[in-house]
């Protein structure tokens, strides 16, 4: 039989809850509270996190239709909605936390980003462009449960059929 000693079992233990501390793993909502990111593991050995936008304040256009990404430089990716788009992939886990880049569909551009845990209800995003240009914002912990299905856009109302004419009774 192995025996293990206590200072070994508590090293492992907080090991993993200062992993657990650190992942980013959950759904977000954006700091502006425009939209909320779900932040998953991915790439190999599930070691980086991508991020999907699952919800976002203002799901339809001016016209009524499903917002698209209409800035990306792309003119292939115009046409797809916001809702299920992938703003981050394969950030990869660093001394600070996660790094890679974000895309910003309002602007249609990507940004170096670092994503760092505060709390368990608080996530740090800091980005910049250039290196010069940078920001940051918290983003909260919102639930995991699928926040919103892509909306359907507006169907024009059809017009009612005219009544039917009762026939004469005699």
């Amino acid at each position: 039989m192995r025996v293990v000693s206590i200072p070994a079992i508590t090293a492992i233990l907080l090991a993993g809850s200062a992993q657990a501390a650190t992942d980013p793993s959950g759904t977000w909502l954006t700091g502006d509270g425009r939209a909320k990111v779900k932040i998953e593991r991915c790439g190999p050995s599930g070691a980086n996190v991508c991020g999907t936008v699952v919800w976002v304040k203002s799901p339809l256009n001016d016209q009524g239709q499903p917002r698209t990404d209409i800035k990306n430089p792309d003119p292939k990716k115009r046409s797809r909605p916001v809702i299920g788009m992938p703003l981050m992939d394969n950030l990869k886990p660093d001394e600070d936390g996660f790094k890679g880049q974000i895309y910003n569909a309002d602007e249609g551009k990507f940004y170096d980003v670092t994503l760092a845990r505060e709390s368990a209800s608080e996530l740090s995003v800091s980005g910049c462009l250039l290196r010069i240009l940078c920001g940051s914002q918290t983003w909260t912990k919102a639930p995991d449960e699928v926040a919103q299905a892509a909306p359907k856009p507006a169907k024009a109302a059809a017009p009612k059929p005219a009544p039917a004419e009762k026939a004469a009774q005699p």
